[in-house]
């Protein structure tokens, strides 16, 4: 496959930063970052598209069953700290594995 190359422009910070995860992973900068783009590229499946960022109320987390409402939809779920749920509380979506959601308590 023929290689596109284009100029990237990135603040000193963000380089620095990006040069030593890519140096922990033994890996240049440029291979680093075509690695996160293509992983980035193959999270396309649906609950992926459709629930990431997703604001769901804490009503709609069944703690018996262990199951939350998306769109009328029921998955199992995960709350990323280990937390009960607060069920006056809002959460985001920011995970989707198959039929689980990782969920997250959106600070007050």
């Amino acid at each position: 496959m023929a290689e596109k190359r284009f100029l990237l422009r990135l603040d000193h910070e963000l380089y620095e930063k990006i040069a030593a995860d890519a140096a922990e992973k033994n890996r240049s900068v440029n291979a680093y970052i075509v690695g996160i783009l293509t992983d980035a590229e193959s999270d396309s499946n649906f609950e992926h598209r459709q629930f990431i960022g997703q604001v769901i109320p804490g009503k709609d987390i069944y703690i018996d069953s262990g199951l939350v409402s998306v769109a009328g939809i029921y998955y199992r779920y995960l709350i990323d700290d280990n937390t009960k749920v607060d069920k006056r509380a809002q959460y985001t979506v920011i995970e989707a594995n198959g039929n689980i959601l990782t969920l997250r308590k959106i600070k007050e």
